[in-house]
């Protein structure tokens, strides 16, 4: 009788052992899919960054008013920025980092790019959307 409860006993440790095994193996499997998706979200977040900085950096450049589209590299971190003069003395500024665009309308004005109070915009803002592309 002894010897029976001691391989039952045995039994279930052996089934405790598996069943926190399988807890265990369960609990990494989700730990690597939520680290997964914090860096996948840090690096977003990082692109999202650079491309606000290259945005801001766009704005500040002095472009030339005669040509109908100028690109230049935000050297940090190679993103594209380009202005493209548009009808009626518009313009676009054009921001293209490792996927991520940004654009931000404004008007030229006395010889001056002023732009739109409202910020940038993370879709096109106009109808034609090869405007809106990088060269």
């Amino acid at each position: 009788m002894n010897r029976e409860r001691g391989v039952s006993s045995l039994a279930m440790v052996l089934l405790l052992l598996v069943l926190g095994s399988l807890l265990l193996q369960g609990v990494s499997r989700q730990e690597s899919r939520f680290a997964s998706r914090v860096v996948t979200q840090s690096q977003a977040l990082q692109r999202q960054a650079v491309v606000q900085s290259a945005m801001e950096w766009g704005r500040m450049q002095p472009w030339r008013l005669q040509l109908a589209v100028q690109c230049r590299r935000y050297t940090t971190q190679d993103a594209a920025v380009c202005l493209r003069l548009l009808t009626n003395n518009f313009v676009l500024l054009i921001v293209h980092y490792e996927g991520v665009s940004l654009w931000r309308q404004g008007a030229i004005i006395d010889d001056n790019i002023e732009y739109s109070v409202h910020g940038w915009s993370d879709f096109c803002p106009l109808k034609e959307q090869a405007l809106c592309q990088i060269p």
